[in-house]
């Protein structure tokens, strides 16, 4: 493999502080030049406002109402910073990004560790052009952050077990895995680590020392369960002592049913077992994967107590997932930088082989030809293209166009000898464009909702009030005005009847809620259209869209939401 002279050295700071501020660039930049967006984006980013507005960091709330399907750790980095600086814009993308680059330091750190500096410096190349990797360091979902502390617990078990007997890294690992749990569920997925670690020990193919496997493993779950305990004790305490049952309707949600139940009973997103090896692994983890298909890259590990023990756990990671019917791609990005370090220690023992730069230069191909293709539709305005982008898709056509060159460069200069380093280098490139251009362009098309409240707040008027019924997320965070809604967990009927009740209280009320054929106790035809957003129409119901009467609600639900500090 050729290897740039700033690589000659094996010089451990010196590419350590070199790959984290590539890592770094690509991952920061666009900070601040786009808004949260849907799914997940406003939702985590409304419950981190709300906990700094209301002084509730405990219980997450999203409108005012208990958001039950995640524990709050995520949500409080985000609003730390919010707290810090006061602008949610410029910090929400911030706890992922320096999460990710502790990930990158623990691949980089161990793989050096375990092997030496060029292993490290692969695998962290590899962890940076798998593209799931990127994508998630660059967004405000959860998953990029339990990522992170598996990665830790995954550096301190591969410490003690490959490294050195190191029983503070050993307890270490199993405390990030409770960090892990009450980020995410699922943060004690580095459990599965042990087997393949003790079935090698007691079958005899590695023995490992008495300091390493030992009696002394058994107290890990201490140390687990004392950093659960420092969240879910004073939650339970103020779940069964409150008088409030929205605090026990929590505690019973997240945990039952967002822990066993979702996965053994999923009710959405729904998958077929395959679905992360077929439709996941092969775009988001390329070009990881091809070494599976190398006869070397078996014999390797045949001979590596470290490689078949990081095969087996990532096997074993993507084999839990796809059994649960409940499937979205992020979840398997826990696994990838086991992957990346991995790839990066059979490649270092082998080098780049031929048929590996044909994969790559493959790859480089259908990137670039997806460019040339987008662009060309964007400029014959294809309505492919406009119905996710808008009418003027000339603009994105060039965006798409240069990037499309930038690939084609690389494939005219490393046509013959394409390698880790060009790769990942117009990656980078890539992923820059998309963060600076990209966001500019995208942003108004991926926040529609700004424009619909801006709308509903002019046409309610100075004195007039808003509710909300089936709303997302996005249209409490880019509100500047008081909100009521009538629980987003009840059902869009039970709503509209308590929309309707609150409505007849008072004058100059009015409703937001999307045009929809189940609506009760309203005639849509009598609403104000506000606009399309997110392939739905926003409509505003006043007093003369209600009907003469409207069944009760089987229980008076109603959340108020005070602006006390807006988005910003």
């Amino acid at each position: 493999m050729t290897i740039p002279k700033m690589f000659n050295n094996d010089d451990y700071a010196k590419t350590l502080w070199l790959l984290l501020l590539i890592t770094a660039v690509v991952i920061l930049a666009g900070v601040g030049l786009r808004d949260p967006w849907p799914a997940d984006e406003p939702r985590f980013v409304e419950v981190a406002k709300e906990m700094v507005n209301s002084g509730n960091w405990f219980f997450p709330m999203r409108g005012g109402e208990l958001y039950p399907d995640k524990p709050p750790v995520f949500m409080w980095s985000i609003a730390a910073l919010y707290w810090l600086t006061g602008n949610l814009s410029a910090t929400f993308l911030i706890p992922n990004a320096l999460a990710s680059l502790l990930s990158v330091f623990c691949v980089y750190d161990i793989a050096a560790k375990l092997w030496n500096v060029k292993t490290a410096r692969n695998a962290v190349l590899f962890l940076l052009i798998a593209p799931q990797f990127i994508d998630q360091a660059k967004s405000a979902q959860i998953d990029a952050m339990v990522a992170c502390w598996i990665t830790v617990a995954m550096y301190g078990l591969l410490r003690h077990f490959f490294y050195k007997a190191s029983m503070a890294w050993y307890l270490s690992s199993w405390a990030f895995m409770g960090l892990g749990i009450i980020t995410k569920g699922v943060g004690f997925l580095p459990l599965f680590f042990l087997l393949p670690v003790l079935v090698l020990h007691f079958s005899a193919k590695h023995r490992f020392s008495k300091a390493q496997v030992n009696w002394r493993l058994l107290l890990g779950p201490i140390a687990m369960l004392l950093v659960l305990a420092a969240w879910l004790l004073p939650m339970l305490y103020i779940a069964n002592t409150s008088s409030n049952p929205d605090f026990s309707a929590y505690r019973d949600n997240i945990l039952f049913k967002q822990t066993g139940e979702r996965y053994a009973n999923s009710w959405g997103h729904i998958k077929p077992w395959y679905y992360f090896v077929v439709s996941v692994i092969p775009a988001f983890w390329f070009p990881l994967y091809a070494f599976l298909f190398s006869k070397s890259f078996w014999r390797n590990v045949k001979v590596s107590p470290a490689m078949i023990s990081l095969l087996a756990w990532v096997v074993l990671v993507v084999v839990f997932f796809s059994i649960s019917p409940g499937k979205r791609g992020l979840y398997v990005l826990p696994a990838l930088p086991m992957m990346a370090l991995l790839m990066g220690a059979h490649v270092s023992h082998v080098g780049i082989q031929p048929w590996f730069r044909r994969v790559l230069i493959a790859g480089a191909i259908v990137f670039g030809s997806v460019f040339f293709v987008a662009a060309g539709l964007c400029f014959s305005h294809s309505h492919i293209v406009a119905k996710e982008l808008g009418d003027d898709t000339t603009k994105f056509a060039w965006l798409f166009l240069v990037t499309g060159f930038v690939w084609l460069g690389v494939l005219v200069w490393k046509w013959k000898s394409m390698d880790l380093f060009a790769f990942a280098a117009v990656f980078s490139i890539t992923w820059v464009i998309y963060s600076t251009w990209g966001y500019t362009l995208l942003n108004p098309i991926r926040t529609p909702a700004k424009g619909i409240m801006e709308r509903a707040q002019q046409d309610i008027g100075p004195a007039g009030e808003l509710g909300l019924t089936r709303f997302k997320e996005q249209f409490l965070l880019f509100s500047d005005i008081p909100l009521t809604h009538f629980s987003y967990l009840t059902s869009t009927q039970e709503q509209d009847r308590n929309a309707w009740l609150w409505m007849r209280e008072k004058p100059n009320r009015f409703i937001l809620s999307i045009q929809d054929s189940s609506m009760v106790c309203f005639d849509a035809s009598k609403a104000t259209q506000l606009g399309k957003a997110h392939g739905r129409h926003w409509i505003l119901l006043g007093k003369d869209a209600m009907a003469a009467s409207c069944k009760a609600p089987a229980t008076i639900k109603r959340y108020h939401l005070p602006m006390k500090r807006t988005y910003q």
